[in-house]
């Protein structure tokens, strides 16, 4: 019986992660020439792309051992530099959507082994983060402008310690 508890034990203390959640980097602003309206899905712009590379910078250390993103140039974009460090590790996509994202965060609490990146939406970054935590620690979407912060979820037990850092180049206010 002692022996079974302490396996019990030292199996539920290794499983730890760390979730790291991020707004994808500024993007580029521009016309899509063949429509002649504002591009729907815009690549990063200069800003962005030393933005991801600092992200990358900052993880490339961390344990993570997946990548989200949602089927966007500009997420996708944020992911690349930290995916191109750790060779042949893909960006797995997820849906965004109200519907799709309550079995997404279901799927990303059951992961107890190694670091997660996250990229999201100004609108989703809020969603992603509280649906982990179980509460509210981000009370609404993300200003236009704010690309500084870095979400992390830490796992204690069967909950999350929330800590949100900045990185790279300080968002306007």
């Amino acid at each position: 019986m002692k022996v079974r508890l302490l396996f019990l034990l030292v199996a539920f203390s290794s499983c730890h992660n760390t979730i790291y959640v991020v707004r994808h980097a500024e993007k580029a602003t521009g016309i899509d020439m063949a429509t002649m309206k504002p591009a729907t899905d815009p690549p990063l712009s200069p800003e962005g792309e030393e933005r991801a590379l600092k992200l990358k910078d900052i993880l490339g250390s961390k344990n993570v051992k997946q990548i989200f993103s949602t089927n966007t140039l500009r997420t996708i974009s944020t992911a690349r530099p930290l995916k191109e460090l750790y060779l042949g590790m893909p960006i797995q996509l997820y849906s965004s959507k109200p519907d799709s994202l309550p079995s997404f965060l279901k799927k990303i609490r059951s992961i107890l082994k190694g670091d997660v990146l996250i990229v999201g939406h100004s609108n989703t970054v809020d969603d992603i983060v509280n649906g982990i935590c179980g509460d509210t620690k981000i009370p609404g979407d993300l200003k236009d402008t704010e690309y500084d912060n870095l979400f992390v979820l830490k796992r204690k037990g069967t909950g999350y310690i929330f800590k949100r850092e900045k990185f790279g180049k300080k968002s306007p206010d």
